[in-house]
């Protein structure tokens, strides 16, 4: 118990506020999976509220405003900035100005009014901005019904008005409701790789939102990884951002210094078709940054497959000896051995892999992988980031009755827990989970450039078997990159994903995990949902939210994404429209959400007594009821 009180009428009164909070009801969670640094469509998702903004004003308008003006007052909502600017550009009467302000102020009041009903004062006062907030709870609270609380509330809008705070006030409650519209936000795993800007996304969840979590997802893992020391995880996010014309993110954002990296890959490297960037934004690569972009993923790639024949020999507990293929190269070069049959190389660029020792790294190599550690380790901003992902996150979690995972839970073809077995100790399942979380927490808290255990196992889950962040049995990098044999670029999904789709296998999980079989859900991300196929699982027990949200998985989905919503009534799976630009959906006022399928409904509100915060609550009086019965 955090509160000290001084005599019983304090505990009394505490003990009264706690009760009432029990009887509120639920806030709402939102569920989002695979952002993949789409800030703008990110950002857009929160800002509607995932669709509930729209939809409390068109309980609250409808047959008082158009259609349109409830869209307009939605934009207002979303985009505040931009919406006033726009609106404000086409009044040149001072009157007609003022009255839409007016008019502004009375509905943005009522919408955030409508919002605030199930929450405390106190948490309705952390959403309103310091500057506004007398203002604001005076309006939010006014009895109109009255004559002169009439005229005050006119007066106080009319003062804002003539002193020029209108645009100031309009942003700040705007964001109030955005705040308020979701009470949780959960972030099923992978901000980071793929999109430009998975720095905004962490600011962003970190200046305007108050309850939020992450699922570390695989992606997640290479940069958490290469902030611990980790040179493997730090390898693979160099190649995966050249891979996708990406390193800006590296340079511009975190202040990475590549010229070592740049500097070596052009030196030794020449483009070659198999490395060829590509664009998810669909914009043109110039012929600079294709050609930097391929040299560089050549450099790191070979770096790579050097770093982890040294890790895999270290580690024998990984059982990962299938993956050293740089000693299967023939003494040309040209072609490879492997299961006693011979394939010619396409694309081949082992100019830097001594055959009498394929797994050291030259002088040259060590030096620019010593370089950058360095960098990754030392950087303020990107420290700062991984910070909120290991503070506000975690490999699952279990929130209000439910299992949160990026992944997979790794099982055999019966369902049956497999695990991985460290120094003869195995752990699978919740231990499984468990272990690689307190690993992660230990190798961030003390991050070193030396070789360890400690960055070996988070490389680990981003390419193990018994990763429950991969989910696969084999990553086939190098197949892919240079053997033209599509059998050898298979990479076998972990039983967990067909299995899923049966009631008696998410049963068999959730009570794994402590939860309530018929009451429980397991989320997931990890795997887009392919269209005509349905993310509702193992008859509603299982939900898969990677709806495509990153632009590249678009044409396999056919949608832009999915968030699951979990509020006082139920549950509904909401189903995004492919986003385009942000000055687009602006200039439009064209909305994402397409869809919402109602999967779970309650005929009684679900209260806040019956969440884990309302557990804490219950605790929280028990406590003050023993000090009370003490005195």
């Amino acid at each position: 118990m955090g509160k000290k009180f001084m005599n019983q009428n304090k505990i009394k009164s505490e003990i009264i506020n706690l009760s009432a909070i029990l009887s509120l009801p639920k806030g709402t969670e939102a569920f989002v999976s695979d952002v993949h640094g789409e800030y703008d469509e990110f950002a857009h998702i929160m800002r509607n509220g995932s669709g509930n903004t729209k939809q409390k004003i068109a309980e609250l308008f409808t047959g008082r405003l158009t259609p349109a003006s409830q869209k307009k007052l939605a934009f207002l909502i979303y985009y505040p900035s931009e919406i006033l600017t726009k609106t404000k550009s086409r009044m040149h009467d001072s009157d007609e100005l003022n009255q839409w302000y007016m008019d502004i102020f009375n509905n943005l009041i009522e919408v955030l009014r409508y919002t605030a009903n199930k929450y405390t004062r106190s948490k309705v006062r952390k959403s309103i901005s310091p500057e506004f907030v007398y203002i604001t709870e005076e309006l939010l609270y006014a009895d109109l019904n009255t004559e002169t609380k009439q005229y005050y509330y006119q007066d106080i809008m009319t003062s804002i008005v003539s002193l020029h705070e209108a645009d100031d006030f309009i942003i700040a409650t705007c964001h109030s409701i955005q705040r308020l519209v979701v009470d949780h936000v959960h972030i099923i795993g992978d901000i980071y790789d793929r999109g430009p800007h998975p720095d905004y996304i962490i600011e962003h969840l970190a200046h305007h939102w108050q309850n939020f979590d992450f699922q570390w997802g695989n992606h997640d893992i290479l940069w958490m990884g290469s902030v611990a020391g980790s040179k493997l995880c730090m390898l693979n996010l160099l190649r995966i951002c050249a891979r996708y014309d990406n390193l800006s993110i590296l340079q511009d954002s975190y202040g990475i210094d590549l010229t070592s990296v740049i500097a070596l890959a052009t030196k030794y490297y020449q483009p070659l078709e198999a490395f060829n960037p590509k664009s998810d934004t669909g914009e043109v690569i110039s012929t600079a940054n294709k050609v930097q972009d391929n040299c560089v993923q050549q450099a790191a790639t070979i770096m790579q497959f050097k770093l982890e024949g040294a890790a895999i020999k270290r580690n024998p507990d990984f059982q990962m000896e299938n993956r050293l293929l740089l000693d299967k190269l023939t003494s040309d070069k040209k072609s490879i051995i492997l299961h006693g049959k011979s394939y010619p190389l396409q694309d081949g660029c082992f100019q830097l892999v001594d055959m009498e020792n394929p797994y050291a790294l030259t002088p040259e190599e060590s030096a620019v992988i010593d370089d950058l550690i360095q960098q990754f380790i030392n950087s303020q901003k990107l420290n700062k980031h991984i910070k909120y992902l290991v503070d506000n996150g975690s490999m699952y979690l279990k929130y209000n009755g439910n299992l949160l995972l990026h992944g997979c839970i790794p099982v055999d073809e019966n369902g049956q827990l497999q695990g991985l077995v460290i120094n003869g100790k195995a752990y699978a399942g919740k231990q499984l989970f468990d272990y690689f979380d307190q690993m992660i927490r230990k190798a961030l808290q003390h991050p070193a450039v030396e070789d360890s255990f400690n960055t070996d196992i988070i490389w680990y889950l981003w390419t193990g078997k018994m990763s429950p962040l991969f989910g696969k049995d084999k990553m086939t990098t190098f197949e892919r990159y240079f053997i033209n044999d599509d059998a050898l670029h298979i990479e076998k999904l972990n039983p967990y994903y067909s299995l899923r789709k049966e009631e008696w296998f998410a049963d068999q999980l959730l009570q794994e995990f402590g939860l309530d079989i018929n009451e429980g859900h397991i989320i997931n991300g990890h795997t887009p949902v392919k269209a005509g196929t349905s993310p509702i699982k193992a008859n509603g027990k299982i939900f898969v939210i990677d709806g495509g949200m990153s632009k590249p998985y678009h044409k396999t989905t056919g949608i832009g994404g999915y968030t699951l919503l979990s509020n006082s009534y139920g549950l509904q799976l909401v189903t995004h429209e492919p986003f385009t630009t942000r000055a687009k959906a602006i200039e439009e006022m064209k909305d994402v959400v397409s869809t919402k399928r109602v999967i779970e409904q309650s005929v009684k509100r679900k209260l806040v007594a019956e969440t884990d915060i309302g557990q804490k609550i219950k605790q929280q009086m028990d406590e003050l009821i023993l000090e009370l019965n003490s005195k």
